[in-house]
């Protein structure tokens, strides 16, 4: 298992930043690999991947979900992996994004990739191209505001 921490400054406010990020449907707009992923429910995604010219669908849980603060999942099939993204408040213009992902790589091309911080290096492009897509829009596609508490609580 690996775990691998990006962080991004963008220069929108926390509200903004972290309303997009509820846009799962828009992911395949600035993450790299990502086909598609289809929001099932308030807390099920559908995700369909490629990376190494291999397509990976897997299902995975939002597992605590707090506005303008975090948003946290685990993976239910396919590639083992979890996380949290994290919102903090610089000033009333500026948010950082922090990414934490724990990914226990699938496939000989995934393992390799990590072994080579491929996998680091992807997070970390992502996290820039959506401080890119953000910061060109402006505002929000859309937003989910509502809460999920951490399971057991």
């Amino acid at each position: 298992m690996s775990t691998i921490t990006e962080i991004v400054d963008v220069e929108v406010p926390v509200s903004t930043a972290y309303n997009q990020w509820t846009q799962f449907e828009e992911f395949p707009k600035f993450m790299e690999g990502v086909e598609e992923i289809r929001q099932v429910d308030a807390t099920h995604t559908h995700w369909v991947t490629r990376f190494g010219g291999v397509t990976r669908e897997f299902d995975a849980t939002i597992t605590e979900q707090h506005p303008d603060e975090r948003v946290a999942w685990t993976s239910d099939s396919g590639p083992d992996h979890a996380g949290v993204i994290t919102f903090h408040r610089l000033d009333d213009s500026r948010t950082r994004v922090t990414a934490q992902m724990d990914i226990d790589p699938e496939g000989f091309a995934e393992n390799v990739a990590d072994k080579l911080g491929v996998l680091d290096r992807r997070v970390k492009g992502d996290l820039k191209r959506f401080k890119e897509f953000i910061e060109q829009r402006g505002r929000e596609t859309g937003g989910w505001r509502g809460d999920v508490d951490r399971p057991g609580q």
